[in-house]
């Protein structure tokens, strides 16, 4: 059996984190948030909020690409690829300005992404490469909702 191309493979797999082998989702949304931190410290808040910005943008179109590219080898929606949850986990750190809001961004997104609720499962029953990034876009942005609702109340 031939092996993957390496570009999609990285991609894919969140520059590897997915072959962790215990819980490879989670493994790719704390590498994602990981990154996140160390943009927000060297780059600053807004210059953090603009490359996250284009890290899901660029995220969502390469990692259709890559997913599309390994379907092939290791099926549907293989566990091992964790772009996914990297692109979703983005969307609620976009609103965090410290620590303690980048965990509960990581935490909710993670809960939201296992326990799939509000239309997430449905879209993680489609089939396709599209569809394997869009359930955990819409965990990210129900993760980013619920994150503004806290700083909301938090706030007043």
């Amino acid at each position: 059996m031939t092996h993957p191309p390496l570009l999609p493979v990285l991609i894919g797999t969140g520059l590897g984190s997915g072959f962790w082998p215990w819980g490879p989702g989670t493994a790719g949304a704390v590498v994602a948030t990981a990154l996140w931190a160390v943009a927000y410290v060297l780059l600053g808040a807004s210059s953090a909020v603009l490359l996250t910005v284009l890290l899901i943008v660029a995220g969502t179109l390469a990692g259709t690409w890559a997913t599309a590219r390994l379907m092939p080898y290791w099926g549907d929606d293989p566990s091992r690829v964790v772009v996914d949850e990297m692109v979703g986990v983005w969307i609620p750190l976009l609103l965090a300005h410290n620590w303690w809001q980048a965990l509960l961004a990581l935490a909710l997104f993670r809960l939201l992404d296992i326990v799939k609720p509000l239309g997430i499962r449905a879209l993680d029953r489609r089939r396709g490469a599209f569809w394997v990034m869009a359930d955990d876009l819409l965990a990210g942005l129900y993760s980013a909702a619920v994150l503004w609702g806290v700083e909301c109340v938090a706030g007043a």
